[in-house]
């Protein structure tokens, strides 16, 4: 399997609080990514969009590959990862045409008809991605394989352990840009998993048990890079 299916099948997907100080979430915002902010109404357009997509994928019998009742966590995940990686491109002097991010697409459809699914069914039940973000998905996996040509000089690696340490040195890279983004969620919406790169429900506060769950990942709130 190509690391782009890969990457789709693992990558996962407002009252805003009135405040002014740092790193806060603004009002009406349902997370705030360096100096921009991702708005709630542009969050709800885009889950409106995927649970519509959803609904088409169960109508032809194909099922959806994320938990169900999670999709304004599984749309935000999609919007600030592609903030994170046009921090990534900034960073790193990336520069992606639209020739790129065509192929990219063109790969994904593709792979999509070996598994007799059009793009659209492809994206949004295996990876919870609305849609009408296709073109912004195919950006996201072009400066991520230039970033990866950029690291390996070019060279893809042939071995296993070759592309773990591309995989790691590509996954750092994005830490960092992460973290220069500051990534603040609504906690309406959960908080960011740093660990998962992705937006998840925030344990309760309180709890009948307050011991740890065995089968719980402990949540990454902030970057380690």
């Amino acid at each position: 399997m190509s690391r782009t299916a890969v990457k789709l099948a693992a990558a996962v997907a407002v009252a805003g609080l009135a405040v002014s100080a740092c790193g806060t979430v603004q009002m009406g915002a349902a997370a705030i990514t360096g100096n921009s902010r991702i708005s709630s109404a542009a969050l709800t357009s885009q889950v409106a969009n995927l649970d519509a997509a959803y609904s088409s994928d169960q109508a032809k019998s194909v099922k959806p590959q994320r938990p169900p009742g999670q999709a304004a966590q599984q749309v935000l995940t999609w919007l600030i990862l592609f903030r994170i990686y046009d921090e990534v491109a900034t960073q790193h002097g990336i520069s992606v045409t639209p020739a790129q991010s065509k192929a990219q697409i063109a790969g994904l459809t593709a792979q999509a008809a070996q598994n007799r699914l059009s793009l659209a069914e492809y994206v949004s039940a295996a990876g919870a991605l609305p849609p009408d973000l296709i073109p912004q998905l195919g950006q996201y996996f072009a400066i991520e394989s230039a970033l990866a040509r950029q690291i390996d000089g070019g060279k893809a690696p042939t071995t296993a352990a070759g592309q773990s340490q591309l995989q790691t040195a590509v996954g750092h890279d994005q830490c960092l840009a992460a973290k220069s983004l500051g990534v603040n969620v609504n906690p309406q919406y959960g908080v960011f998993d740093y660990g998962t790169y992705s937006v998840v429900l925030a344990p309760p506060t309180l709890a009948a048990n307050p011991g740890p769950s065995p089968s719980a990942s402990p949540i990454m709130t902030t970057p380690h890079c």
